[in-house]
């Protein structure tokens, strides 16, 4: 099967599968988006969504984020770990944003990745899903994916992105990048992955392991 083939066997089965991509992270506007996405670094979806109702309760704004101390914040976001660094950059960019952005989440990757603890995949989220900027995270299950596949057989989440960007068409990136990551959740798990069970494994073959570190 050629590249181009396996990609579009690929994308037609994500798109059975999972015709709609609800965002895994709970939030009601780009602002609330952002600290979710930052406090799900090496963190479960699931443990996040826990934890932004408590924290949002108290402040789902800039404004009154930097109201509280970091301490505050940090007690309470810290099941989803990392707490120090977290809660430094949450009352951090919260106060650029009232500062720099006159309370509103900038909508460039530049500001975005100006922003204390926001590296590009923290910002590709907030791009995609928050403003419909084509975009294409990449998490670990992409990563994982993209090397079982073959598709990327790039050490770096940098170089992935870019690979997976070449391949795939542009006006399908926001809703692929979520659906590979319900796929790999389900079907391609990094411990339990049987190739042979697996819907698009069984059909273009797999790399075996998880992905070169």
């Amino acid at each position: 099967m050629k590249k181009q083939e396996k990609v579009g066997f690929i994308l037609d089965t994500l798109e059975r599968l999972y015709p709609e991509t609800p965002i895994p992270l709970d939030h009601t506007d780009a602002y609330t988006l952002l600290v979710a996405v930052l406090l799900s670094a090496q963190c479960t979806d699931a443990r996040v969504n826990q934890i932004t109702p408590l924290l949002f309760e108290r402040a789902n704004n800039p404004k009154d984020m930097v109201l509280l101390s970091i301490e505050e914040i940090r007690e309470i976001i810290k099941p989803c770990g990392l707490s120090p660094a977290k809660s430094k950059a949450i009352w951090g960019l919260s106060e650029i944003i009232n500062t720099q952005h006159k309370g509103q989440v900038p909508s460039t990757f530049e500001e975005l990745e100006a922003l204390p603890g926001v590296g590009h995949k923290t910002a590709s989220v907030v791009m995609s899903q928050a403003f419909g900027h084509a975009a294409f995270p990449v998490d670990t299950h992409i990563h994982r994916l993209a090397w079982r596949w073959n598709l990327s057989p790039s050490k770096t989440v940098e170089q992935v992105e870019r690979d997976l960007k070449r391949l795939i068409p542009k006006d399908r990136w926001n809703k692929a990048h979520l659906q590979i990551i319900f796929f790999g959740r389900e079907y391609c798990s990094a411990r339990t992955h049987n190739p042979e069970e697996c819907p698009i494994c069984s059909v273009v073959g797999c790399r075996p392991g998880n992905r070169p570190s």
